[in-house]
């Protein structure tokens, strides 16, 4: 027997237009390409995205297509989010980050058919063109007084190329298995991996991240969305945002620790959203200016994924701040969100140290997602908080395959994915990421989590980053090595750090030698590069 409830189906279009009957005024800001900061609401951005999605279909683009942007934080991108998956068509986000053979894979791969850019990547572009056969056409996300002066077929300004058009335009009723966005992900072997988003699927996402357990996104809230546009889509930001009304605030191309600062105060942001290391920059600014966050700003919390947010960091923004970190966990084939950490009632009774290790871990599956963790033989492990294994997940935002079949079958027969992450889930929920698969130090047939020592080590005050990496050693097969960057005037030396991580880890975990670099290698997201940091220490030996 069937239900007697509606069948609606569940499309990005919806959300932008429940934004524009239900909260049209509520802001958004972002710092534009061209410098000022430009305002607007989710009522303008609706007609705008409707002014957008009539262009796109003059222009030729056809459900299915793609269409890509190479674009910061703001509102013409926010309006791309809704005009081109609302009309059908599907939005890639290309990560401009990326080195440019990695972008010439990408835009090709996916046979993008127009390219939407911020003006600062005009030279990129011309660079690029002459390798993207496909590109019909390039689009300028400015105004005519702004153009850039390059070389691109066809190329429009998007001020000019949607302004002409009417905001009369109706959302289709598409499928809502039918696909809305692009991401690409370098976090897989080989060339980048395509994973493609549905319209159920990013409106399920949007309703965790709004859920007080998920990102606990409402319409008091007022976001700066430090996470780019073009990384997961924000985490759905853009989308959860029109679904509850939050006051949204784009800092656009302006990444340092001046320009973030001053957005947390003159914009009253309460709850900020980024990876470690836009903040340690943010960090620096405060120390370096002898700033007073706990009077000038009103931010309350700070989501924190892509990387583990290290101990150090929590407690500066507990400490410095008066903000609550909650970290939280997911990757591009999730959508991104998979667990959030948030303390239970009950932990009001923990001290600061066991607050800590609570804090420390990746949180507790919100609804929607499924996990476990199993051993070599895909047995699953107890959920006991000291069992490791790798871990599993599956759910309606979680990712069945990659664009175009790369990659083969990535589920097992009962439908898990593999995330590469090894971890631990305790008997509350609680999973902690204790390196990833391919990264995990095996010293006489035991783990060493990386990550955790990685973390104790950025507890020292000298320590502005730091990387653990597994060395061959002929007796123990691997032991962990300890690669530093020092913050600016700084000193310490390897035997005071390993002074310091006496008592925090394991004593057989203890790094056998430590090594100061000026800089760790990244990836375009922020994530540290530790096959490219092992391939620095390629003729590394160990101390006898």
């Amino acid at each position: 027997m069937l239900g007697n409830m509606q069948q609606q189906p569940l499309l990005v279009s919806s959300l932008i237009e429940h934004a524009a009957r239900n909260h049209p005024r509520a802001e958004l800001v972002s710092r534009s390409s061209e410098g000022p900061l430009h305002r607007t609401s989710y009522g303008a951005v609706a007609q705008r995205a409707r002014q957008a999605a009539n262009a796109l279909v003059r222009m030729g683009i056809k459900p299915g297509d793609r269409v890509a942007t190479l674009a910061w934080n703001g509102y013409r991108h926010m309006e791309l989010y809704y005009a081109v998956a609302g009309m059908g068509a599907v939005l890639h986000t290309v990560n401009p980050r990326l080195f440019a053979e990695q972008l010439e894979y990408i835009v090709n791969h996916a046979d993008d058919e127009v390219v939407f850019f911020d003006i600062g990547f005009a030279p990129l572009l011309e660079q690029l063109a002459p390798r993207l056969p496909n590109v019909k056409c390039y689009v300028a996300m400015t105004d005519r007084q702004h153009m850039p002066s390059c070389v691109l077929p066809k190329l429009l300004c998007y001020e000019e190329w949607m302004g002409a058009e009417s905001a009369d335009y109706e959302w289709p009723m598409l499928p809502e298995d039918s696909a809305c966005a692009l991401c690409y992900t370098s976090g897989t072997t080989g060339n980048p991996k395509g994973v493609l988003y549905s319209h159920r699927s990013t409106v399920l996402h949007a309703m965790a991240a709004c859920t007080v357990d998920g990102m606990g996104l409402g319409a008091a809230e007022t976001a700066l969305v430090v996470v780019p546009m073009f990384h997961v889509n924000a985490w759905g930001m853009p989308y959860a945002g029109a679904m509850c009304g939050a006051k949204l605030v784009f800092p656009g191309p302006a990444l340092d620790g001046a320009s973030v600062y001053a957005l947390l105060r003159d914009e009253g942001v309460t709850l900020a959203l980024g990876v470690p290391t836009v903040w340690l920059a943010l960090f620096r600014h405060v120390e370096q200016e002898k700033l007073r966050p706990r009077a000038e700003l009103l931010l309350g919390r700070v989501l924190i994924g892509g990387s583990a947010a290290p101990g150090a960091m929590i407690a500066t923004f507990a400490e410095v701040f008066g903000a609550e970190v909650i970290h939280a966990w997911g990757m591009t084939e999730l959508s991104p969100l998979g667990a959030v950490c948030r303390l239970l009632p009950r932990h009001a009774a923990l001290g600061p140290a066991g607050k800590m290790r609570l804090r420390e871990k990746q949180g507790r599956a919100v609804f929607g997602v499924a996990m476990k963790i199993v051993d070599d033989e895909d047995r699953e492990l107890a959920r006991d908080g000291k069992a490791s294994g790798r871990l599993l997940v599956r759910g309606p935002w979680v990712a069945a395959g990659y664009y175009r079949g790369d990659g083969g079958e990535v589920l097992d027969a009962d439908g898990w994915f593999d995330t590469g992450d090894v971890a631990t889930i305790d008997p509350d929920g609680y999973m902690h990421i204790t390196d990833r698969a391919k990264d995990v130090i095996k010293s006489g047939g035991e783990w060493i989590s990386s990550i955790d020592l990685e973390n104790a080590a950025m507890g020292h005050p000298a320590v502005a980053e730091a990387a653990v990496i597994g060395v061959a050693h002929e007796k123990w097969q691997e032991r962990p090595l300890l690669v530093v960057v020092l913050k600016a005037g700084a000193q310490a030396s390897g035997a005071e750090l390993r002074a310091h991580l006496e008592g925090k880890v394991a004593s057989w975990w203890l790094p056998d030698d430590v090594q100061f670099v000026e800089q760790l290698p990244h990836t375009a997201t922020g994530k540290l590069q530790k096959m490219k940091l092992r391939e620095m220490f390629r003729d590394y030996r160990l101390p006898a």
